[in-house]
């Protein structure tokens, strides 16, 4: 039973939910984190993009799982190629996150719209995108910009346009490493779409990303934040330092767990976070 229970939590991959602090990004650039109601409406926002995002892991899983049961890590980690969890038990787990959505649009109908239309572009990932070469790099970028847009309904304020393009970019480097990473450690028998992929185009990809994600975030700062001028040599830093442990360690294939592991990646991105409310609390 322990084992049951412990397997349906790691089916919803906890450790994923770090993404969804994207929910959070104009709570901060807004200035609204100084204001208690725009906080529960940004957190309860992240909450319920965390359920949506476990619904989709499971049902990916459920989707792969004999698929998964043949790869050399996939087989050894996920809950279903596992059979610590078995599909009748992902099932209802799935169905019952799926209601907590459903009644949770009672209250906060917009943000709900915007997490079921990001469901909707994962179901559809799941069942053709993730094989279609860069159509499944920018499916992975949107559900970024989805988690933005939807921390910025939340909290009703209007989202720049700089930081839509920031997030895309940005996502998509995270992405076009994920898949060079992909490429690089199991070949082309892991992913359908990968193909259609070399090394060398994915590594231009990222540089394209990278460099549009660094140019575009520094001129909404200038532009529009000129008190967060300190922040932009930490991204850079930052994204320094990501590409510098993908490349050298071989990491990158869960961007989570590249940055999770690493100390400098957790400073700066505390640093950056820091920066950011000192900034940002003198100019409200």
């Amino acid at each position: 039973m322990s084992a049951t229970f412990w397997g349906l939590i790691k089916l919803c991959r906890p450790k994923q939910w770090i993404k969804n602090a994207f929910v959070l990004a104009p709570l901060l650039f807004s200035g609204l984190f100084t204001q208690l109601n725009s906080i529960i409406y940004a957190f309860l926002a992240m909450i319920l993009f965390c359920i949506a995002s476990s619904a989709t892991y499971i049902l990916n899983d459920l989707k792969d799982i004999e698929k998964d049961r043949l790869h050399p890590v996939k087989s050894k980690t996920r809950p279903l190629a596992l059979g610590s969890v078995q599909p009748k038990q992902a099932k209802i787990l799935m169905a019952i996150l799926y209601v907590i959505l459903g009644l949770s649009s009672i209250w906060f109908y917009k943000v709900v719209v915007i997490i079921f239309s990001y469901i909707l572009l994962n179901f559809a990932y799941s069942h053709y995108l993730k094989h279609q070469p860069v159509l499944d790099i920018f499916t992975i970028a949107i559900g970024f910009v989805l988690r933005v847009y939807a921390g910025a309904v939340a909290i009703d304020v209007p989202v720049s346009g700089w930081m839509f393009i920031t997030t895309l970019c940005l996502a998509l480097y995270l992405a076009s490493i994920k898949r060079r990473q992909e490429l690089n450690s199991h070949g082309i028998s892991s992913r359908k779409a990968l193909e259609s992929y070399s090394l060398y185009l994915l590594n231009r990809y990222a540089e394209m990303s990278a460099i549009g994600a660094l140019l575009f975030y520094s001129i909404f700062v200038m532009s529009t934040r000129p008190e967060l001028i300190i922040t932009i040599p930490l991204v850079i830093f930052g994204m320094f330092r990501y590409w510098y442990i993908t490349d050298i360690y071989n990491e990158g294939e869960s961007p989570t767990d590249a940055i999770l592991s690493d100390k400098q990646l957790i400073f700066t991105g505390s640093l950056w976070l820091i920066a950011c409310i000192y900034g940002l609390s003198f100019t409200q």
